[in-house]
């Protein structure tokens, strides 16, 4: 053996012991926590944070849904008992024509009251955005109006147009409440 190969140190491996290179994942050397145990533990800190952060978002925002709809509710409530004092005009009105007294009011006056209470009445759900629609004359559309049958039209020009309004319709804002039931003008060539 020559001298340069002597003084070369051969490792040795023993498969039970661990060398420096692989000391315990979370103890170092000297039995120190390990730089990857104090990572460990402070991605379990930064998990446990982000959970409870979710958790108290989760809570946030049921409650969030809660007091909406409480406060929905609530502005339903007075929208509708808004409303209700709007028209309690005409209900008193409608209750005083109830009581008159048969015998000593004539027909006529009873009619004229009943049409002051129903345009009353008309006047206060227009404001809120209720609107009547069938007139005759207007041309027909089959969104806004139901045809129950039809008449001959009395010029060319005519056809297509209301002739006649059974029952009307009416639209509340963009919504309609209920078609109007119309007879419509239909051109029929004489034979």
């Amino acid at each position: 053996m020559s001298q340069h190969e002597e003084n070369r140190e051969i490792p040795t491996e023993d498969p039970g012991a661990e060398g420096p290179a692989e000391t315990d994942d979370l103890q170092s050397a000297d039995g120190e926590p390990s730089e990857r145990a104090i990572a460990t533990q402070d991605l379990e800190q930064e998990i446990e944070g982000i959970q409870d952060r979710l958790l108290r978002l989760q809570a946030e925002f049921d409650n969030y849904r809660k007091r909406e709809a409480r406060e929905r509710s609530a502005a339903w409530a007075r929208a509708k008992a808004d409303l209700v004092q709007k028209l309690l005009g005409a209900l008193d009105d409608l209750q005083r024509v109830s009581h008159l007294d048969p015998d000593k009011t004539s027909a006529p006056a009873i009619i004229h009251g009943v049409s002051l209470v129903e345009r009353k009445l008309m006047d206060a759900l227009g404001r809120e955005g209720l609107a009547r629609i069938g007139e005759v004359g207007e041309p027909f559309d089959p969104h806004r109006h139901e045809a129950i049958s039809t008449l001959s039209a009395p010029s060319p020009d005519k056809e297509g147009t209301v002739a006649a309004v059974a029952i009307p319709g009416y639209e509340f804002g963009s919504q309609l409440l209920r078609p109007a039931q119309v007879q419509v003008h239909e051109h029929r060539p004489a034979s």
